[in-house]
């Protein structure tokens, strides 16, 4: 057989096996996921400490937000997804739907799922309370706009000014509390008692109470 001949076999044969090796994007995974619950900007992942991505809100309200990072990985590869940065007034975490979707080893299933939750941060909604004695019990207060949150609640007294937690209430919410029930021998009244949760718990809801 003539050498010219030879040749164009040759290289035909080689690239055939290399093609039969793989190599291609179709051998190579996608590392994605979703995230539902997501309402404000400034969510980062990181994909085995190096790759960032940032996750954006939804164009609807209420809508879970897919996402994919850009770099492939080969079968046989791990995979380690976490949170380089919350949102603006959430925390995201780990799906209890996925609960080990964060890390893996590529191929182990047909494609990587990461699934994430996000929730609005809460804060604890409180203050002082002043003029109670020990004789004057059966004060009740409550979050009047909490929408089922927490019950009202017995507030134990005291001769001093004491703090108290009335409520857990999630970013942007209004609260309110109210007296639902005076104490023996005192009028309470309630001053700064009505807002909007922001990004810290509030201290400076007031109960002053004076003799009936």
């Amino acid at each position: 057989m003539k050498s010219y001949l030879i040749r164009p076999a040759g290289a035909l044969v080689l690239a055939l096996a290399l093609a039969s090796c793989g190599g291609g994007d179709d051998d190579k995974f996608t590392v994605a996921g979703v995230v539902s619950g997501i309402q404000y900007p400034g969510l980062v992942l990181q994909n085995n400490g190096g790759q960032d991505l940032a996750v954006p809100v939804p164009a609807k309200a209420g809508d879970d937000v897919t996402f994919s990072f850009p770099n492939k990985i080969e079968y046989g590869d791990t995979y380690s997804v976490a949170i380089k940065a919350q949102p603006a007034h959430q925390t995201c975490q780990v799906s209890d739907l996925a609960p080990y979707s964060l890390s893996d080893t590529a191929g182990r299933l047909s494609s990587i799922d990461v699934r994430l939750s996000c929730a609005l941060k809460s804060y604890n909604i409180g203050g002082t309370i002043t003029g109670l004695t020990k004789d004057n019990t059966g004060l009740i207060i409550s979050n009047g706009t909490g929408g089922g949150f927490t019950p009202a609640t017995d507030v134990l007294t005291a001769a001093v000014p004491f703090k108290y937690i009335v409520d857990v209430v999630p970013y942007n919410v209004t609260y309110g509390v109210v007296i639902v029930k005076q104490p023996v021998g005192r009028f309470c009244t309630v001053s700064n008692g009505v807002g909007v949760m922001g990004d810290a718990t509030v201290e400076n809801i007031n109960i002053n109470c004076v003799p009936a």
